[in-house]
């Protein structure tokens, strides 16, 4: 009798894996579980091959009964592929963002999904500040001359700011989006806007107020905004951390991008889809948006000509644009943290015990199990 198969799905680590070590997000080294799934009984298929038609993913999909995933390197979960899967018991995302998986599909299967929540929130608040910065401080431009051996100090400081003085606001203020906001205080900005679908809880908007009240003397720094038009028209630098469901895809699109201030930053670590890809490049290159970051993407891997490898404001080549590859909640620190993750999910799922941590489970039991996702009723 066969084993029950994990599927597991990777990026390649390539040289770089031999070199480091600690990189478990790589086929290579399989988020170190090998010998733990192994011993629970189970056979591991890992793959990088997930999107070709017939690709590996596809082949294994028959006998899995756990496929795990990261969100930096998808593979989707179709509701097609899902349907190619009747073993298929519980689909856990390697990191923060189940997006990739058909969630409606999946609960009408009864297949648990779950992600390791709060294992990349250090991870991505620093890369969203970093973005920034890099965007406001017009680090681009300056960094191709000292690279090219040029010398022109006017094409960077014509587009150069400061944060200190500004207003920014982050549309979601869970676990991520309070994060960039503490991080933000000690630049002290004129104000911290936040919109969410429920206010931070008390203790923390006062710590955010103490803190700013040490660094420049303002009583209150941060303050919700339950219009999301009116919070995009005061910021200088807005900021999405919210999960990609329904009633978030395309939310920032040609007509919400109008909406802000002429000359705004938009920074993007949540999901690429969240924006409409072709409205960011035509606010950009008018200039409405003097500079979009960030490192997710609504196709993932991107294809080669995506519409954000080359956009730009109209300055020119290298300025306004701030994009990385999806790597954000993927540090050396993220990577251990998910990996000790994925790793207790799958201890609570082998012992039957299913005692997962609350804040991990996306869908379980048929039903969605979080509001982050959207209040969607099953089909």
């Amino acid at each position: 009798m066969s084993k029950p198969k994990v599927l597991l799905v990777l990026y390649s680590g390539g040289e770089h894996a031999k070199q480091e070590s600690k990189m478990l997000g790589c086929v290579e080294n399989e988020l170190g579980i090998r010998q733990f799934i192994e011993e629970h009984g189970y056979e591991l298929v890992t793959t990088t091959d997930k999107d070709r038609e017939g690709s590996e993913f596809d082949q294994h999909l028959a006998d899995a009964e756990i496929v795990i995933t990261t969100p930096f390197f998808p593979a989707y979960l179709t509701r097609e592929r899902i349907a190619k899967a009747p073993n298929l018991k519980i689909a856990i995302t390697a990191g923060v963002g189940s997006d990739h998986v058909d969630l409606n599909a999946a609960n009408e299967r009864n297949i648990s999904v779950l992600e390791v929540t709060g294992s990349n929130v250090q991870s991505v608040a620093e890369h969203a500040v970093m973005a920034m910065l890099i965007l406001i401080r017009n680090y681009n431009i300056g960094h191709f001359q000292a690279s090219s051996g040029t010398w022109d100090v006017a094409a960077v400081s014509k587009q150069a700011y400061d944060i200190e003085g500004k207003v920014i606001a982050t549309v979601g203020a869970g676990r991520i989006g309070y994060r960039i906001l503490e991080r933000l205080v000690p630049f002290n900005p004129k104000k911290l806007l936040y919109y969410d679908y429920q206010p931070i809880p008390a203790a923390a908007e006062e710590k955010l107020n103490k803190a700013s009240q040490l660094y420049n003397e303002v009583d209150t720094i941060v303050e919700r905004v339950e219009n999301l038009e009116e919070l995009v028209a005061q910021a200088d630098i807005v900021t999405i951390n919210c999960p990609l469901h329904e009633q978030t895809k395309g939310l920032f699109d040609k007509a919400l991008i109008s909406k802000m201030k002429k000359g705004a930053y938009l920074v993007n670590t949540a999901r690429g889809a969240i924006c409409d890809a072709d409205a960011v490049v035509e606010a950009l290159e008018s200039g409405h948006l003097a500079g979009y970051g960030g490192d997710v993407w609504n196709v993932q891997p991107a294809p080669a000509d995506h519409v954000w490898r080359k956009m730009h404001n109209p300055y020119g080549p290298h300025y306004g644009n701030a994009m990385t590859l999806h790597v954000s909640g993927t540090s050396l620190d993220a990577q251990a943290r998910y990996s000790a993750g994925v790793r207790n999910i799958l201890d609570e799922y082998f012992s039957k015990s299913y005692n997962y941590r609350p804040q991990d489970v996306i869908c379980i039991d048929g039903d969605y199990a979080t509001k982050a996702y959207g209040q969607r009723e099953k089909k």
